[in-house]
């Protein structure tokens, strides 16, 4: 299935488009889905136990406070995020091992790259409504990626 996110906005304006903050950098450049949502500043436990769970096409919404420290997910990550059948994650902070990202069926937003791995300390909170790019993700929300940008809605959109 493919779609265009200006097509989609132009068919369902009750749609809402996140601010241009994320780059599209996985393989998989058109990627939508029901979300789950996740709060974790400088720590990806919790971004590594999600995407090493059964993931049903979801997409993974993290709020890493835009940190511009460490990068919360790498390439075994985002490997387990497609094994286990997860449409993608949209990340408000950095990921690293971009060369693998890009050829891994799997969405990838976040605002850029960053080198340094995460500590693992288990802190986050997973399933809050969590806010950045003027928008407010909630679990259950759809997400609807491209190289144009990103839509959130409270339903699901058609795509035929």
């Amino acid at each position: 299935m493919s779609f265009s996110t200006p097509d989609l906005s132009d068919a369902n304006p009750e749609a809402q488009a996140l601010s241009p903050i994320l780059k599209n950098l996985g393989g998989k450049e058109i990627f939508w889905g029901k979300i789950e949502t996740l709060r974790c500043p400088d720590d990806n436990s919790f971004v590594k136990e999600l995407l090493n769970s059964e993931g049903g096409g979801k997409i993974l919404v993290v709020d890493a406070d835009a940190i511009t420290t460490v990068a919360l997910i790498g390439d075994m990550i985002a490997k387990a995020g497609v094994k286990n059948n997860w449409s993608g994650i949209v990340i408000n902070g950095y990921v690293r091992d971009i060369d693998v990202l890009r050829k891994l069926n799997f969405g990838v937003q976040a605002l850029g790259t960053m080198p340094v791995r995460s500590e693992k300390k288990n802190q986050g909170k997973i399933g809050v409504d969590i806010s950045f790019g003027g928008l407010t993700f909630s679990s259950g929300d759809y997400v609807y990626a491209d190289n144009n940008g990103l839509l959130l809605s409270k339903k699901e959109l058609n795509l035929s």
